[in-house]
């Protein structure tokens, strides 16, 4: 039972972790849905603490980042937000968060996050493995159709041979004919 709850924790943090800049990063509104805590204390925590969250740990969004996720349904409206600029959180981010949200929730769900980030990781690493596999594949049969081509060229030049070859046996003689008697 535990393992399907833990199972289960980690199928919504899953679903919670969006691209934005190239990266997988969990928005600071779904973070705080997961701690449990009100969007504007998880904010303060991280301000109070600027100097742990360097750029490559959290960045606020810009309009643009934040038009793109209304218009993928990643939240509904910009009001989703209530007016303020939202941040993302990089897998070194949520790590950090744990630090600022000393609490035994942050640190069960900090633990499902990063489980979450690693089997995300393995399953890109999957995939792309499988892709490589498959363009592999891909190669290969287009090498064989290829090969198949040239085969059916050389039946058909064999072909064309043996009709001409065929035609010249049962051509009609002409020219100067001896009588056998």
């Amino acid at each position: 039972m535990k393992e399907d709850k833990m199972i289960l924790r980690e199928a919504i943090i899953a679903s919670k972790i969006i691209t934005i800049r190239d990266e997988k990063v969990i928005l600071d509104v779904h973070l705080a849905e997961l701690y449990e805590v009100e969007t504007r204390v998880l904010k303060q925590a991280v301000r109070r603490n600027k100097d742990r969250f360097p750029y490559d740990f959290m960045y606020e969004l810009t309009d643009a980042e934040i038009d793109e996720m209304v218009s993928q349904n990643v939240i509904p409206s910009k009001r989703h937000f209530g007016g303020a600029v939202p941040f993302a959180f990089t897998e070194n981010g949520v790590a950090m968060l744990s630090s600022v949200l000393n609490s035994k929730k942050a640190i069960e769900v900090n633990i499902s996050i990063m489980r979450t980030f690693t089997i995300l990781r393995k399953m890109i690493l999957l995939n792309k493995d499988i892709m490589e596999e498959i363009n592999k594949i891909r190669k290969q049969m287009q090498e064989q159709g290829h090969n198949i081509m040239l085969i059916f060229q050389y039946l058909k030049q064999f072909e064309e041979s043996k009709q001409q070859k065929t035609e010249q046996e049962n051509r009609k003689r002409i020219g100067f004919k001896t009588d056998p008697n």
